[in-house]
């Protein structure tokens, strides 16, 4: 098994796509977590970390790192931090943001996505390190999905934990090219980074852990260039991901309320403007698409999540 990979004073929760995978590393001078799960699963995020605590016998956490600011990443921050009064550490280039609550410049009002206010303490800066439980981890940006993201990386035991800049399967949608922002050879370079780093093991934002990292590259790679030779692909792509991920939170909504959902949405009204048509013509194409992917089923007058 890839977990067999992980060195003590690590352990993975893997979660699903609503929250992204926690990662908790402990020592004797430090219990860190990366990344903290989606706002409606903090109580599943607290109770994890509470059990992983006991068994290993462990003080409080001290120490919260997110490896970029989406909703699914960082969620549980201020639960988590109301718990055990740990400190949290953020991308460096989302310092003002955080510190101003500016939902112009924040990723949840513009993706139509939801996150408890929380402070901060430290920054992550690229090229500097991290101790994270027993082991020293570097920073590295890794931008493309989030202009901000980073990943870390131990050099001992070649782990990377590539947030949602590499997954098994591909990596997360490039939310920048959804508002006219470079995003395709952002994704470019990070996958280069990636290849050029000796590597045993990637813990990804969202999935199991995995070790077979060519494969995985090269899939991602085909992925990105399947999405950059058409705009208007990755555009609704990255429109029904973001109705899928709502709709994971809702479960089943009421057509007209979704439809209002995606009407007040930046990244969604962005969307259409790239695509060339009405935010009504979105409205009436994008559940009905989600539905036709398998992702989704109308039922009546409801949208309906499908697993």
């Amino acid at each position: 098994m890839t977990t067999d990979l992980l060195p003590p004073g690590i352990e993975v929760f893997e979660r699903g796509w609503l929250s992204a995978n926690n990662i908790l590393h402990f020592g004797d001078r430090d219990v860190s977590l990366v990344d903290s799960g989606f706002h409606v699963h903090q109580n599943l995020t607290l109770s994890l970390v509470k059990h992983a605590l006991e068994k290993h016998r462990l003080p409080p956490l001290n120490k919260i790192v997110n490896t970029h600011l989406h909703s699914d990443h960082c969620g549980g921050n201020a639960a988590l931090a109301k718990e055990f009064d740990c400190e949290i550490y953020i991308p460096a280039a989302e310092e003002l943001a955080v510190k101003n609550w500016d939902m112009n410049l924040l990723s949840f009002e513009n993706l139509g996505q939801e996150c408890p206010r929380f402070t901060h303490d430290y920054l992550l800066i690229p090229g500097e390190e991290i101790l994270l439980g027993r082991y020293t981890w570097q920073i590295m940006a890794a931008p493309g999905h989030d202009p901000h993201s980073v990943m870390l990386y131990q050099a001992e035991y070649r782990i990377l934990i590539s947030a949602d800049a590499l997954w098994e399967q591909g990596f997360g949608v490039i939310f920048p090219e959804l508002w006219g922002e470079p995003g395709f050879e952002e994704v470019a370079q990070t996958l280069d980074l990636i290849e050029a780093l000796p590597i045993n093991l990637v813990i990804p934002g969202h999935g199991k852990p995995f070790a077979d990292i060519h494969k995985s590259l090269a899939t991602a790679r085909s992925r990105l260039d399947y999405l950059a030779s058409d705009l208007d692909r990755n555009t609704r792509h990255g429109a029904k991901v973001l109705l899928k991920y709502r709709l994971l939170e809702w479960r089943k909504q009421d057509i007209q309320l979704v439809n209002e959902w995606i009407a007040k949405t930046p990244a969604l009204i962005s969307a259409a403007n790239i695509l060339n048509i009405s935010i009504d013509d979105l409205i009436e194409w994008l559940p009905k698409s989600l539905a036709k992917s398998g992702a989704a089923r109308i039922d009546g007058e409801y949208l309906v999540d499908v697993a």
